[in-house]
């Protein structure tokens, strides 16, 4: 007796025998009866191979097809001759056994989406039986509290959150222990006065850490609402949410942060805030300054064994009860809370189980690493995908410098990731493979590693993995089996060269808070670039006419709109942006614009919001133009800028410190990173490249830049010029470099 493992694509003999050894045995005791039998055809002996062999039929044909109807008793052949042609079968049969399988995709990839209605501009899954969208994939898990609860029967006392010291490996604590944490800090929640309501706020305000998810499924566990606070709203914004929420408690991680809510309490701002918990101590001074603004304090442990003495059965929620207001910084204006309900949770992590099925499982052993921020519907989707199967999730130090050295240390099997670290991957990369014949060597070992992804073939254990990308996949972990890009548009250069370099699957994902975080993703076995993927099963998509910018759905372009039961319920209070983005019909108005392709997948092509005109009428849509730029070898950041009485772009750009220095040696300009900034000939060099590039994908003669100021600081989410999903705060950064600006427009244009 023998058995299958087609994950590994290895056979097990009962007895111990390789499948070497076993396939081997088989061919020559087969032929040697084929020879002994006369009459015989030759295809008749391979029959009687795959049948002991346990190949499929499929598997066969091309080989059974080049071999003529000949009878074996025809054939004088020596009996080592006959003993060779048997071993040459047994090898054959044995490749046939254990070469790398294509996975077999959910659907037609020509045909990843389908028309509603025969309206070619609205379309949805083509996973899905009807226009009838997914809510719930297992009928016992609706809320985010279910999702948490099914792994918890799964997995029990196995590993659920990990965390680390510096220089030491992980600890974790158990989903037991999780659910037990989580119901006591409820009740103390509650024995602090707090109703076991989706209408009671709390807050959360910390970076990632155990303590942070364990917080809010104690929320979860008593129907109370999450709203997660973080450093870049700034204090105006702050306060603007801890009065609309009416929050009377937040848990913070750290006093620093506990500090700037009592500062803005003491200044009379917040008057209803009367509770800080923290993850750790607090001084002796914080706690009188507390005291005196009427603010308890507490550690989050004191919380926990107040809610053990007084434990509370849970109160579990339902769909329809909120469970978090996400709000969005934006690029302008108050910040918005976006209303997310326990069914958006649960059918946005339904529809990415639909779309795996069959073709990828989540093992109660893959583990996630948690460093993008948690106050965003992103990394909170992905936990809580984990979460359902009895997964694992560990989290960074907090310190973004050390990422690396945890990966080496966690091994995740599961990566989200927002392009920039791709893009950061891919040109470490690069830089690292200097000599002419090791670059050669590298292309070509991904052209080879890309036809097996046009065929389907995800791995890594080829020859090329083994000699060549083994050390790329070793820097991340070594065990990754998933990633998911999402939250920016990634370049198809990067994207098409790290699946064939990292060896696993990496899947392009498009959404936003307001649809519970993903709306598109990429179909399983498609390895196509260029595109957000098909509708989720949660979701139907259409596209509406844009006349000022000349897209139109007749056409296959327009403003992305979203309708599904992952669609949020609006912004908590504030009916006039609400209606801003759900029309009368619940359809979501993203501000994106998207094209449909051919085969049903959705690509973006520009942004409705900061379209802005040229003084002769031209209309300029600048972060489309950033995406094009952003190609540009020199170039990490790009910043488009254009003026309603000026006929012409002009643009900040922050070189790429990995590869600004070396590119521009190559075109004999020498110098450190900032003398380079400043050097008038190699920001011409720079121009050029970028302009090259834009003129390579299409854009117009007035889209092109005229103009360039070289500045060698990173923008980001510390300097107040990315927002914490890392879109650039355009206004800010308006502000900051309007000197520049100014000075370019000053010049004649070149």
């Amino acid at each position: 007796m023998k058995t299958r493992h087609v994950g590994l694509q290895k056979w097990v003999n009962t007895d111990g025998q390789s499948a070497e050894a076993l396939i081997w045995s088989c061919g020559l005791r087969q032929f040697r009866g084929a020879a002994s039998r006369s009459g015989m055809p030759l295809q008749e002996w391979m029959r009687s191979l795959r049948s002991h062999a346990g190949l499929k039929r499929s598997e066969l044909e091309d080989l059974w097809s080049l071999l003529p109807p000949v009878p074996v008793s025809s054939i004088s052949l020596s009996t080592s001759s006959l003993l060779g042609l048997g071993a040459l079968a047994s090898v054959t049969a044995y490749w046939l056994v254990t070469r790398p399988r294509p996975l077999q995709p959910p659907c037609d990839l020509q045909a990843q989406s389908v028309a509603v209605g025969g309206n070619p501009s609205c379309r949805r899954s083509a996973l899905l039986k009807d226009d009838t969208l997914l809510e719930f994939y297992y009928d016992d898990v609706r809320t985010a509290y279910d999702l948490f609860q099914r792994g918890l029967r799964i997995t029990g006392n196995g590993q659920c959150l990990g965390y680390r010291k510096p220089g030491q490996p992980y600890e974790w604590i158990s989903y037991t222990e999780v659910a037990q944490q989580a119901q006591w800090i409820g009740s103390g929640l509650l024995a602090k006065g707090c109703l076991p309501t989706p209408e009671q706020y709390i807050g959360i305000f910390g970076q990632n850490k155990p303590e942070w998810v364990i917080s809010e499924l104690a929320c979860y566990t008593y129907s109370m609402a999450v709203v997660p606070l973080y450093d870049t709203l700034g204090t105006e914004a702050m306060v603007h949410i801890i009065n609309l929420a009416e929050m009377s408690l937040v848990i913070c991680d750290q006093e620093q942060r506990a500090a700037s809510l009592l500062h803005i309490k003491e200044k009379g701002l917040t008057p209803k805030l009367s509770c800080l918990v923290l993850f750790t101590s607090f001084s002796q001074a914080f706690a009188e300054r507390a005291k005196k603004c009427h603010v308890e304090v507490l550690r989050l442990d004191e919380l926990m064994e107040l809610g053990r003495q007084n434990l509370k059965d849970p109160v579990p929620p339902q769909p329809q009860d909120l469970a978090v207001v996400c709000f969005t910084s934006g690029t302008t204006g108050k910040p918005k809370g976006a209303m997310i309900t326990h069914g958006n949770i649960a059918s946005n992590t339904s529809s990415v189980i639909k779309i795996l099925e069959g073709f990828f499982v989540i093992r109660h052993d893959d583990v996630s690493i948690s460093y993008l921020p948690l106050a965003h519907m992103f990394e909170r989707m992905i936990q809580l995908t984990m979460f359902c199967f009895g997964a694992s999730v560990g989290f960074y130090q907090g310190d973004i410098t050390l990422l690396m050295d945890d990966m080496k240390t966690l091994k995740p099997t599961f990566l989200p990731v927002v392009p920039r670290l791709l893009n950061r991957i891919y040109d470490k990369i690069l830089a690292s493979t200097k000599s002419p014949f090791r670059r050669a060597l590298l292309h070509f070992a991904v052209q080879r590693k890309q036809a097996e992804l046009s065929r389907g073939i995800v791995r890594n254990n080829s020859l090329w993995d083994k000699l060549i990308f083994n050390k790329i996949q070793a820097s991340l972990g070594g065990n990754l089996r998933f990633v998911l890009t999402a939250s920016a548009p990634i370049s198809s250069t990067v994207l098409s060269f790290l699946r064939a370099t990292l060896g696993c699957l990496i899947f392009e994902g498009y959404g936003q808070t307001e649809c519970t975080s993903g709306c598109t993703f990429s179909m399983p076995g498609d390895s196509s670039t260029g595109h957000v993927g098909a509708p989720l099963p949660c979701a139907m998509v259409k596209l509406v006419d844009i006349p000022d910018m000349n897209y139109y759905a007749k056409n296959g372009e327009g403003e992305i709109c979203i309708q599904g039961p992952s669609v949020f319920r609006g912004y908590l209070k504030d009916p006039e942006r609400t209606a801003e983005a759900l029309d009368s019909e619940g359809w979501l108005h993203t501000g994106d614009v998207g094209q449909w392709l051919k085969n049903g997948s959705l690509r973006i092509v520009d942004r409705k919001k900061h379209i802005f005109k040229l003084s002769q009428g031209e209309y300029i849509a600048p972060e489309k133009i950033e995406n094009i730029y952003m190609r540009s070898t020199p170039v990490l950041q790009v910043f488009v800028h254009g003026d309603s009485l000026q006929s012409y772009l002009v643009g900040i750009v922050v070189p790429d410190p990995e590869v600004f220095v070396d590119w521009s040696k190559e075109r004999g300009f020498m110098g450190s990173y900032k003398e380079l900034c400043q050097n008038p000939d190699v920001k011409n060099a720079v121009l050029e490249d970028m302009r090259g590039v834009g003129k390579e994908a299409g854009l117009k003669s007035f889209e092109q830049v005229k103009d360039l100021y070289l500045h060698p600081e990173m923008f980001s989410i510390a300097n107040g010029l990315l927002t914490p999903t890392l879109k650039s705060r355009r206004n800010d950064i308006r502000q900051v470099f309007q000197e520049q600006l100014s000075s370019m427009y000053s010049k004649t244009p070149l």
